[in-house]
């Protein structure tokens, strides 16, 4: 594997495989010392054109905790705020010899396009509405470390699917591994066509879907959407679609509460429910650590973690 840019790159083989190498990186960061100097040597670069914490934060975590050497690359402040083209930007970084590119842009396919323009490996870290593999990945993860197994699981994924770079990886990713994913959205928030989702199912209706459900995977309302009317308001939408009290206590024994975060408490998910036992929330932010490492690990490591 040269470049990670879909979860369509790896198969259900190449998913389980990394899967089963983030176990080992779990193992590293529960240590005193959570290093290991498996990427010693090599030089990652966090290329964000777009704003983010807790990817970003994820892996450059993942890269030092391997040993690499990290650089940073702010948009403002750099020559791109004078001009410069991406193409030129992403081929300067990779004739300084660095080792992958991790990419974030608000537009759909660039890593593709960074992919072409240069001879180093790139992560696909979003793009535009389109994919984010990492945190599916992470998702999946999570999921089968505290179930065993995705397969045959019953996946509801909650909310604006239509903007949802999360909601198409997932889809991918969760379908991929064998379990069921329905989706569960108004209208409004949903693609205008389905073609091609591997998906069971879409519902309009999260009270008759949340008692069959394995896994409820809410997605953040995209608040700066709201300009585009595609809801009356947020308490119409916490009103029909928010994970309440009172709807989680429709859920199975079992059934696990997940959020790709940030998360707006009071919207899509209940202050309460998002600290209840069965959200996994927390879980997901430490297992993609682990997860990015093993990432990286696997395009750049040629040596097995000490």
């Amino acid at each position: 594997m040269r470049h990670l840019l879909s979860v369509a790159d790896l198969g259900a083989a190449g998913i389980a495989e990394l899967l089963e190498v983030s176990d080992s990186f779990v193992e590293v960061s529960e240590r005193a010392i959570p290093k290991v100097p498996a990427l010693r040597g090599k030089t990652v670069v966090s290329l964000f054109y777009e704003d983010s914490t807790r990817t970003r934060l994820s892996f450059e975590t993942a890269a030092r905790r391997l040993s690499a050497d990290v650089m940073n690359f702010s948009v403002s402040g750099s020559s791109v705020a004078k001009g410069e083209s991406l193409r030129d930007t992403v081929q300067t970084i990779d004739a300084m010899g660095v080792d992958a590119v991790i990419v974030r842009h608000s537009s759909a396919g660039v890593p593709w396009q960074v992919a072409n323009w240069v001879g180093c490996s790139v992560v696909n870290a979003g793009d535009g509405w389109h994919e984010h593999p990492t945190q599916a990945l992470l998702d999946c993860y999570t999921v089968r470390r505290a179930r065993g197994s995705l397969e045959g699981l019953r996946v509801a994924i909650v909310g604006d699917v239509k903007h949802s770079r999360v909601a198409r990886s997932n889809v991918l990713a969760f379908s991929t591994m064998g379990a069921e994913v329905t989706l569960v959205a108004p209208p409004t928030l949903l693609p205008p066509s389905l073609e091609g989702w591997p998906v069971v199912a879409v519902s309009h209706d999260i009270d008759d879907v949340l008692p069959k459900a394995d896994v409820v995977y809410l997605l953040r309302l995209q608040a700066e959407r709201q300009s585009e009317a595609l809801l009356p308001s947020l308490r119409e939408y916490t009103a029909c679609y928010g994970l309440t009290r009172r709807r989680a206590d429709l859920l199975a024994d079992g059934a696990l509460v997940m959020h790709p975060g940030p998360m707006n408490r009071g919207v899509e998910i209940a202050a309460e429910v998002a600290d209840l036992p069965l959200s996994v929330i927390t879980r997901q932010v430490a297992n993609g650590v682990a997860v990015r490492m093993a990432v990286l690990f696997l395009l750049l490591g040629s040596a097995p973690a000490a």
